[in-house]
């Protein structure tokens, strides 16, 4: 019952910063609280269950996972300063790497993209929700 209040209360603070008008809002926590018996909160609770439970794994590769894949993205997103540097000496070389990028880049199945952002989502939401419940850092 703890973890569904610790999910509940997160939602209802985010329903009355997003919804302005107080009918709407109110007619949101209403479904909010609707939802709680149902099995698709259980669902959510499983699957919030298990992303927890593999941040706090004692297993270093378990745990370390998901901030190594976005060390990855950002260093993706980084190398666009060189490549800025590469660009003002030599126009084509730049053309050419950055051509080569993007061919690797959709070369790559669509469904990575799709586990790329639902790991991105899923760690930002455990960590948001490990520091309101005050249990990280």
């Amino acid at each position: 019952m703890a973890l569904l209040d610790s999910i509940l209360t997160p939602l209802a603070a985010i329903i009355d910063k997003v919804i302005p008008d107080p009918r709407q809002r109110d007619a949101a926590k209403l479904e909010l609280l609707k939802l709680q018996g149902t099995q698709e909160l259980a669902g959510m609770q499983s699957q919030l269950s298990a992303i927890i439970a593999e941040a706090q794994s004692p297993d270093p590769w378990t745990s370390r996972a998901r901030p190594g894949f976005l060390y990855v993205m950002y260093v993706m997103i980084l190398w666009s300063l060189p490549m800025g540097l590469i660009a003002a000496f030599r126009p084509d070389a730049a053309r050419d790497i950055a051509s080569g990028i993007t061919g690797y880049l959709a070369a790559l199945p669509e469904p990575l993209y799709g586990l790329f952002g639902t790991g991105y989502l899923g760690y930002t939401a455990a960590r948001q929700w490990g520091k309101a419940r005050g249990t990280d850092r």
